[in-house]
């Protein structure tokens, strides 16, 4: 079983209000797992949590504004590792090319 912490471990934790972490979830910015009525966040899942935190109480950032720093990050990763295939492809290219 994954290791996971629930949500009200976090807001005692973090000192957060729990409709944050809700709001978070609702927006789909964050991924549960509900059992016995415990809403569970995995570990694996904590860096993206502390980002939002931190984003949010840090900056003053709202959750609308969370989400589209979600989206605009999520959309340069993508962007960043087609990159990287480009980048291996071209280079493919050159070494055959080399050959020749």
């Amino acid at each position: 079983m994954d290791e996971r912490i629930s949500r009200e471990d976090l807001v005692k934790i973090y000192n957060i209000e729990i409709t944050f972490f809700d709001e978070l979830v609702e927006y789909g910015l964050l991924r549960v797992q509900t059992e016995n009525d415990i809403r569970y966040l995995m570990y694996d899942d904590l860096p993206a949590f502390e980002k939002f935190t931190n984003l949010h109480y840090d900056l003053e950032i709202n959750m609308p504004g969370l989400e589209v720093i979600h989206d605009m990050l999520q959309k340069m990763e993508t962007l960043r590792r087609k990159n990287r295939e480009l980048i291996h492809k071209l280079s493919e290219i050159n070494v055959r090319y080399e050959d020749i």
